[in-house]
This record gives structure tokens, sequence and C-alpha cells, in this order.
């Protein structure tokens, strides 16, 4: 079972969060996530323990629970929801969309910025 534990102190380590939870059973893995520019904490992490009726019990027991200075939260851990794409796509060259990652698409431009805008389109062909 992976659990979420959520309002971990900035100076619990892996190997702290590793120890609170061995206590309760067998730990799989665990994961603080961290600041990709800074390198701190984002004062959550995740743990993956072995046997579920041990996780229970430790999602039980420590939920709540002060822990370094701070309650810590402790949930099962849900899958991340999938996220939408922004930008992308289009015709450039007739100023749409651009930009982005990931799938989607743009929109239209401004028209004072140079590109087509849909309201300004005529319908009479």
């Amino acid at each position: 079972m992976n659990l979420y534990v959520g309002n971990l102190s900035w100076t619990m380590s892996e190997d702290d969060l590793r120890n609170l939870f061995e206590q309760y059973g067998a730990v799989s893995s665990v994961k603080i996530v961290k600041d990709r520019e800074t390198g701190r904490s984002k004062g959550f992490g995740f743990v993956e323990m072995e046997n579920d009726t041990e996780a229970q019990n430790a999602l039980s027991s420590l939920y709540d629970q002060e822990i370094m200075g701070r309650k810590i939260v402790v949930n099962e851990a849900q899958d991340r929801p999938a996220r939408p794409g922004g930008g992308g796509g289009g015709f450039k060259k007739r100023g749409f969309g651009g930009g982005g990652y990931n799938k989607g698409g743009g929109g239209y431009r401004d028209r004072d910025r140079g590109g087509f805008n849909k309201r300004d389109y005529n319908n009479e062909y």
C-alpha cells in the first residue's frame, strides 16, 4: 500500500521517515518530494509498505501525531489526476496557438497582435 504523508518538518530526511514507519512493518520505499531548484523539501512524501494491514495500522496510529514539531497527515495515496496540456499546435504563420507542452491546442491570437481572431471572420462567402 502506498501512503501519502503530509505536513512534514522541513528538516525530516527520508531515513527519518523510513524509521518512523518501520515501527509498524516492512517499508518498500520512501520518497520525500523536493523542490527542483532549491532541493528543499516540499513538506510531503510517500511511503510504500509491503503489507496492507501494517500500512493501515501505521496510517491510523500516525495520523495527526506530532512528529519533529509538526502534526503529520497520513492518507492512502491517490493516483495523480491527468493534467490537461497547455498551448501548442495550430498554424503559427496565421497567428494561431503556439507554445505549450504535452497535448492540447493553443487558441486564436488577438487581431491587434497580428493574428487571426474568429470574431473577425467573415462568413459571407
